[in-house]
């Protein structure tokens, strides 16, 4: 089928199926994480999900076989024009998805992958990250929750912590040491098991923008089937390298996040905030920064765009995520910047009567995105990759 003829029934089918309310600009509760124990703040949210994990539209390049759309990489892109044509809301939003997924389709066995594929493309199951520690967060590989195999079972003691939403998460996927005597790097081993597998406990982390999405995370005498380590014994690393440029390759995705509605772009915000004089906004200076701030977006959206061009050969991501991530999050950050400076004294609310809802996401937004530099990665761990594996510069 020629591009132009997918494009034709890819906009036909959307038409048909894309419900109206999905094509309206989401709410602070709107995200839909799917899961066994899923809510649903539109019942159209969910039958938007429905219809896209049927078509596997929820991970369009995934095989067919594991329940993804089969497309190839020029069809995806038509298929994003399309739903943004359209305004769509994203119909799932799952680590299984941007993180996870890619991994199991590189390292699992055939088992594996059938049976836990499927269940990400259709949002069956949410899934949370157990990476980092109290003593291990840049420095990774000294993780120290252990895993020791008794039988058929690992049974997994140790701790984690800025867990995303691990209290609302169904299944883990995990970094245990299996290996005490080989190096840090050596003897990491990667894990699947299920949150609510006896001795697993949670504790919400506060943030400074008042939301919880982070959780301590405490494993006590787990049991974890032997069958559920992925890849090879203590060669976890490799997958777990894998799996963190999958998640800055995501993260970076949010230094595009501002494709709002065009009722929601920065530029009638502006208007709305400070005016309009001849039809531009009225402050210069703030009239720049929007335009200097577009500008860099749409050549990083380009840059991101050549850069999946180029690795169309390639098995995954490479080390040039991690300046994609570096970028994004300081594009993000930046965005938040704006908005707080096109808003005035509209941004200081936190609460009350006298700020309306998307001034107060806002400034919550704002103070959220300061993670966005430390999340996946800190921006000094990110140069560091950059230095090495991009530039080749010496140690």
């Amino acid at each position: 089928m020629s591009l132009e003829s997918f494009r034709a029934e890819t906009r036909t089918w959307l038409e048909q199926n894309c419900p109206p309310k999905m094509r309206t600009r989401m709410g602070d509760n709107d995200t839909v994480w799917g899961g066994r124990n899923a809510e649903y703040a539109n019942p159209e949210a969910k039958l938007w999900l429905e219809r896209m994990g049927e078509k596997g539209w929820t991970c369009p390049t995934w095989p067919k076989e594991y329940g993804g759309g089969g497309l190839d990489k020029e069809e995806n892109f038509v298929l994003q024009d399309e739903l943004s044509r359209i305004h769509a809301r994203p119909a799932l939003t799952s680590f299984g998805i941007s993180m996870l997924g890619p991994a199991l389709l590189e390292f699992a066995n055939e088992e594996q992958k059938k049976t836990h594929l499927p269940k990400i493309v259709k949002g069956e199951i949410r899934w949370c990250q157990g990476y980092s520690e109290p003593g291990s967060g840049s420095d990774l590989a000294s993780l120290q929750t252990k895993a020791i195999l008794d039988g058929d079972e690992y049974v997994i003691n140790g701790s984690k912590v800025w867990t995303s939403y691990a209290d609302q998460a169904d299944w883990i996927f995990c970094l245990v040491r299996t290996d005490f005597k080989a190096s840090k790097h050596n003897g990491v081993s990667f894990i699947l098991f299920d949150m609510a597998t006896h001795g697993i406990t949670t504790k919400p982390i506060k943030l400074i923008s008042g939301a919880s999405p982070f959780c301590e995370t405490f494993f006590d005498d787990v049991r974890v089937p032997r069958e559920n380590l992925v890849g090879q014994l203590n060669e976890g690393w490799t997958i777990a390298k894998r799996l963190l440029q999958h998640e800055r390759s995501m993260i970076s995705g949010m230094g595009l996040g501002g494709a709002a509605s065009p009722e929601h772009s920065m530029e009638n915000q502006a208007k709305q905030y400070v005016g309009e004089r001849d039809g531009k906004i009225a402050d210069n200076q703030l009239r720049e920064r929007i335009a200097a701030h577009k500008m860099n977006g749409a050549a990083f959206a380009l840059t991101m765009r050549r850069a999946a061009e180029e690795a169309k050969l390639s098995t995954g991501p490479n080390a040039t995520s991690s300046m994609f991530k570096l970028y994004g999050t300081e594009h993000n950050k930046d965005r938040y910047e704006v908005l707080l400076e096109l808003q005035g004294t509209n941004s200081l609310g936190w609460e009350g009567d006298g700020f309306n809802d998307s001034e107060l996401s806002t400034t919550r937004e704002w103070l959220r995105s300061k993670a966005n530099s430390i999340e996946g990665g800190t921006s000094e761990v990110q140069l560091n990759v950059i230095a090495k594996r991009v530039l080749n510069l010496p140690d």
